[in-house]
């Protein structure tokens, strides 16, 4: 019994100490001040499985269209470029954790991981959660044009700022992906 009064006491003192903690102020959450490897590694792993278990159910249309990819980048340009950046264009500077490069993201995952994120947002990041203001068929044109990304050039997204044409290596679809 000696032995579980003591667990108790122990764990009272901690969460009074981590109370303490809290209200002291002492923890600086200036955007400017990086967070401690143990915190970086906390929200990363736990946004790479979140995102992971939250997109594995939801299903794809085809994005292998050059009207639906150039949809999206009227949308990338609009909403996601001032953040993330664009070829050509650094990220934004001053956020904490920084918005990721998108043509990185764009080969890290896969199309529905890069939906859910566009429409849900993530927490504490700064990443808004676009399905509250866009459909669906929005969303997923923005994918199809992320999914272009890593392949343009700086000329080639300045041309399509210009309105100009770019013809986009989509790949056939997989057709055995959409047997539902």
């Amino acid at each position: 019994m000696g032995f579980i009064k003591t667990v108790i006491f122990v764990f009272i003192l901690l969460i009074a100490g981590l109370v303490v903690f809290i209200y002291s102020g002492t923890y600086n959450i200036a955007a400017t001040e990086p967070h401690s490897l143990l915190a970086q590694w906390v929200f990363n792993t736990a946004k790479k499985y979140s995102i992971k278990k939250h997109s594995e159910h939801i299903a794809r249309p085809k994005l292998s269209d050059n009207t639906l990819v150039k949809a999206g980048f009227d949308h990338y340009e609009n909403m996601c470029a001032g953040c993330h950046g664009a070829p050509g264009t650094k990220p934004a500077e001053g956020f904490n954790p920084s918005p990721p490069d998108l043509a990185e993201e764009a080969e890290e995952l896969s199309e529905t991981e890069l939906f859910w994120v566009t429409k849900n947002g993530i927490k504490m990041t700064g990443m808004p959660a676009f399905g509250l203001s866009h459909s669906d068929q929005e969303i997923w044109s923005i994918v199809a044009f992320l999914k272009q990304l890593p392949d343009l050039s700086a000329e080639d997204y300045k041309a399509l700022q210009n309105n100009g044409t770019v013809d986009f290596d989509i790949p056939p679809e997989d057709e055995e992906f959409y047997k539902y």
